[in-house]
Parts: structure tokens; C-alpha cells; sequence
């Protein structure tokens, strides 16, 4: 498959090992990008649980999976920042995506604690987020986060790093897995 110079989701999962019958959050999911290509890898055996602090973002993105064929993704409101602020259960899922959402946030270590909070015992995150700011077509330069910068945060949370991925020309990507405590 060639890989596009832009992010692309299914390759992004794909290479994070994401696979068939898994539980998925989506954190921070907005239109549902990843979300919807989690779906189709995860099947119909997996479920994707697309939460984002915006509520008008929820219902367009329920409307666009299910005109897809996809009805294994479940939208909630939450606030990723705030404690148990995703609104889904402890140590449910087995795999959740981070996509371009630490830029945006005030609260990084917050988010950071829920992604860990929501995996299971060796369940694992792709991290994603943009390398720069490219001239405007990224985040504001004083907003981007350095890999090395996310990879500390997960790492000071207890979360291991298991490997680097591709994200196309803008991004840069990790997969951690929480530890089998």
C-alpha cells in the first residue's frame, strides 16, 4: 500500500497492530477520522468508542459511520481533562487512539492519566500528533508537542513504549502499552 504524505488512519492502526473483536476508545475523536477506521478494522466482533468534548461533533459523526456500514461506534460526551472525564469504564479497553488531540490541550498529563485509566492490563495507545506547524497548516508553533515531549509524559505515567510508527509527512506516532500490573 503506498503511504500518503498526509495522516492516514487505516495505515497509522494498522501498523499499531489494531486488529479484529477489539474495544476501542477514541479520545478526542472530533469528526471521527480515526474513529471510523478503527471500525473497520476492529469488525463487527469490536466496538469504537468516539468521545470529544464537543457535543455538535457527536451526532455528524454517528450519521457518517452508520452511512458507512459501520454500527459498531458509540459517540459520548467528555472531557478528557477532567478525572474519569471520558465517561467510560476503568480498564475496559484493549486498545485507545490519541490522535492530534495533546496540541489542543491544557491538561496534557490529565489525558495522559485517562488513556491509562481506560486500557486494560497490557492494552496498548497510539499517540499521534503533528511534527510542526508547517506554516500555519499545523498548529500553532508554540502549540506543537514533540514525540520526545508525549513519549516523557507517558512514560512518567507508567505507560512502556513499544515502538515508533509512520504518520505521514506531518505527524510523528508511537504505540505504549500499559504495563501488566
Amino acid at each position: 500500500m503506498e503511504e500518503s504524505s498526509f495522516l492516514n488512519p487505516t495505515a497509522a492502526l494498522a501498523a499499531a497492530h489494531m486488529h479484529e473483536g477489539m474495544q476501542v476508545a477514541d479520545l478526542g475523536c472530533g469528526s471521527g477520522f480515526f474513529a471510523r477506521a478503527a471500525a473497520r478494522l476492529v469488525g463487527e466482533g469490536g466496538t469504537v468508542w468516539a468521545v470529544d468534548v464537543h457535543r455538535d461533533m457527536l451526532p455528524r459523526l454517528k450519521n457518517l459511520a452508520a452511512g458507512e456500514g459501520l454500527h459498531n461506534v458509540e459517540v459520548m460526551h467528555g472531557d478528557i481533562e477532567q478525572p474519569k472525564g471520558s465517561n467510560l469504564p476503568e480498564a475496559h479497553f484493549d486498545f485507545c487512539i490519541l490522535s492530534n488531540v495533546l496540541f489542543s490541550t491544557e491538561g496534557k498529563q490529565a489525558v495522559v492519566l485517562e488513556v491509562k485509566r481506560l486500557l486494560k492490563r497490557g492494552g496498548r495507545a497510539l499517540v499521534v500528533d503533528w511534527s510542526g506547524s508547517f506554516g500555519g497548516l499545523g498548529p500553532h508553533e508554540g502549540h506543537v508537542v514533540t514525540a520526545a515531549v508525549a513519549k516523557k509524559l507517558f512514560e512518567e505515567a507508567g505507560l512502556v513504549h513499544v515502538e515508533d510508527i509512520s504518520a505521514g509527512a506531518y505527524h510523528w506516532g508511537f504505540v505504549v502499552r500499559k504495563k501488566g500490573e
